[in-house]
C-alpha cells in the first residue's frame, strides 16, 4: 500500500456574506474532490491544540503525525533547519519578514509577494549593514528570512506579533515589546533606512509594486526541536514536496527526503501538475509522500477570494485529478487544510478543518463535497488532529 497526503494550506475559511454565505471551498469548482468525497470519508480535524498559536508549523506538525504539545518548540528553528543554518545552544532565532508599512499601516506582510531574487538582494544589503559576529541574517524563500542572534537569548522573551495577523492595522501598535525587545526594535528601525533607497525598491516602485520598507521580527525561539524519525514512528519511508522552507524543515526534522521538483513555488505560479507528478512518481521509492501547496494561504492573507478559489480549483484539476487516476487499491489518500485562513480576517484561525480520507478501507459517510459544512454534517471528528496519520495508515 502507498500513501499520499495533500495539504491545501489555509484552504478552509468562513462564510463570505458577499458570496451567498459560501466559503472559498464551497465557491470552488472541485469535480475531482467531489467525486472522491462521495466514495471516501469526510470529517473535521482539530490540527491546532487548544491554547497554541494557529500557525502552519503547529498544524502541519499534527498532519505529519506528531503531537505539537510535545514536540513543538518554535517555528524559526524549523525553518533554519531547512536552510541548513548552523544553530548552537544559546542562539536565538527569529523569522525575519520583508514587509511594507505605508502611512503607518501594515500594507503587506510579504512586501507585495516579493520575488526570491529581489529579496536576496535586499537581505544581502541588510546583512552587510546590520550583520556582525553576533547578528546574522539568512535569506529564505521570497519575503521570508531568518535572523540568528548569538548571546541574546533574552530576545526570545519579547512579545512579537506576526505581520500577517495585522493587515491594514497600525504597525507601531504591534512592535516587539517587553523584556528582550530592545535589540529587535533597534534592528527593525535600522533596516528601514537601509531599505529606503535600495535599487531593488526603486525598481519595484517604478513598475508599480510595493517596496520592502522594513524587516519584521517574530516567532523567536532558542530551543532546538527534536522529534523521532517518521520511519521509526510509523514504519514507513517518507518524502515531502513544498515551496516553503517550513515544510522542508519539518520534513528534515522527521528524517524525510525533500523532493526537488522544478516549478514548485509558494504562490499561484506554482506548477501544480509537475508537483503532483513528481510526488506520485516518487511513490516508486517511498511509502508515503506529502504534498504541501501554499497558494490558498497566501491568497487568504491578501484577502483575495478570486485567487483563493482559483488556487483550490487548480489543486483539484491538476493535483487531485492525477490522484484519481490511481486505482484505489494502490493508494490511500488524505486531503486536508492545516488551518483556516478566512478572507474576512486575512490571518489564521484555530478552528477545525475539513479532511478527506480516500482509498481502500475508507467507506463513504454521506458527504458530497470536501467543505466545512459537509464535514461538520458527517459528525466525524478527529481530536487531537495528530491522530489522523494513524487513521491514514491504519495503525
Amino acid at each position: 500500500m502507498k500513501y499520499c497526503v495533500l495539504i491545501m494550506d489555509g484552504a478552509a475559511g468562513l462564510p463570505l456574506p458577499d458570496h451567498g454565505g459560501k466559503t472559498s471551498l464551497e465557491l470552488a469548482r472541485t469535480p475531482n474532490l467531489d467525486a472522491m468525497a462521495k466514495t471516501g470519508m469526510v470529517g473535521l480535524a482539530h490540527m491546532v491544540p487548544k491554547g497554541m498559536e494557529p500557525d502552519s508549523a503547529v498544524a502541519c506538525m499534527s498532519i505529519f503525525g506528531y503531537d505539537p504539545t510535545i514536540y513543538y518548540s518554535g517555528r524559526a528553528p524549523i525553518e533554519a533547519m531547512s536552510l541548513n543554518i548552523p544553530v548552537r545552544a544559546g542562539e536565538a532565532l527569529f523569522r525575519c519578514n520583508l514587509v511594507t508599512i505605508q502611512d503607518g499601516l501594515m500594507a503587506s506582510h510579504s512586501a507585495g509577494s516579493i520575488s526570491t531574487a529581489e529579496a536576496r538582494e535586499l537581505v544581502e544589503a541588510l546583512s552587510k549593514a546590520l550583520g556582525s559576529e553576533r547578528i546574522h541574517i539568512y535569506p529564505g524563500i521570497s519575503y521570508r528570512s531568518i535572523l540568528k542572534l548569538k548571546g541574546a537569548e533574552e530576545t526570545t522573551q519579547a512579545v512579537c506579533t506576526p505581520p500577517h495577523d495585522i493587515p491594514g492595522k497600525p504597525a507601531a501598535e504591534y512592535l516587539p515589546r517587553g523584556a528582550g525587545s530592545k535589540l529587535l526594535l533597534d534592528l527593525m528601525a535600522r533596516s528601514q533606512e537601509i531599505l529606503k533607497n535600495h535599487p531593488v525598491n526603486k525598481r519595484r516602485i517604478a513598475r508599480g509594486d510595493l517596496p520592502a520598507t522594513s524587516i519584521w521580527l517574530f516567532w523567536g525561539s532558542s530551543r532546538i526541536p527534536t522529534v523521532p524519525s517518521f520511519q521509526a514512528t510509523y514504519h514507513r519511508k517518507a518524502a515531502v514536496t513544498s515551496g516553503v522552507s517550513l515544510l522542508q524543515g519539518l520534513g528534515k526534522m522527521a528524517g524525510m527526503t525533500i523532493l526537488e521538483i522544478k516549478g514548485v513555488t509558494d504562490g499561484l505560479d506554482n506548477d501544480y501538475a509537475a508537483q503532483a507528478k513528481g510526488a506520485l512518481d516518487a511513490l516508486k521509492f517511498y511509502d508515503i509522500v506529502i504534498i504541501h501547496i501554499e497558494a490558498p494561504d497566501e491568497a487568504g492573507h491578501t484577502g483575495s477570494v478570486k485567487e483563493k478559489v482559483a488556487a483550490i480549483e487548480k489543486i483539484d484539476e491538476l493535483v487531485v485529478g492525477q490522484m484519481r487516476d490511481r486505482r484505489e487499491d494502490e493508494l490511500r489518500l488524505l486531503v486536508t487544510a492545516d488551518h483556516p485562513t478566512p478572507i474576512s480576517v486575512r490571518t489564521h484561525t484555530g478552528d477545525p478543518v475539513p479532511f478527506l480520507l480516500w482509498g481502500t478501507g475508507f467507506n463513504p459517510n454521506g458527504a458530497k463535497r470536501l467543505t466545512e459544512s459537509e464535514a461538520k454534517r458527517t459528525r466525524l471528528v478527529i481530536n487531537p488532529g495528530w491522530n489522523i496519520m494513524h487513521r491514514l495508515i491504519g495503525e
